[in-house]
């Protein structure tokens, strides 16, 4: 009978090692996932502040009046739903424009890499390897 075998599959295939990041780019995601988790706060706030607060001070407002309507009956029914959606538009709007600004700090990073391989001798590219 022999004694069973403990090797794990992880150390047979290490993982690969992911490709370096320059400072540039290290920095880009950064800032890009700072602003998005200060967005995603920013905006689960005003979701609870619509959800929760407006419907507890319900009674204070009562007596403001749109559409024929008093505010609370008119938040409840469309003015919620409105805000939800415009939440939801706030986001794609301002992640779509932070996403822009990721790609561009990655071209210029990469025109970057490009100039300085296309600077560096061919010959001392090969002893480089």
């Amino acid at each position: 009978m022999t004694a069973p075998h403990h090797s794990s599959h992880a150390t047979l295939n290490p993982a690969p090692e992911p490709p370096a990041v320059s400072a540039a780019m290290a920095r880009a995601h950064r800032t890009y996932w700072r602003f998005n988790l200060v967005l995603i706060a920013a905006l689960m706030a005003l979701g609870f502040v619509v959800s929760f607060v407006l419907p507890l001070m319900a009674p204070a407002l009562s007596q403001v009046r749109v559409g024929g309507f008093r505010l609370p009956f008119y938040f409840g029914a469309q003015g919620a739903i409105l805000v939800y959606l415009a939440l939801i538009v706030v986001y794609i709007v301002l992640m779509q424009q932070a996403d822009r600004r990721l790609q561009r700090a990655f071209d210029a990073d990469a025109n970057e890499r490009r100039q300085a391989d296309a600077s560096v001798p061919a010959n001392e590219r090969e002893r480089g390897r």
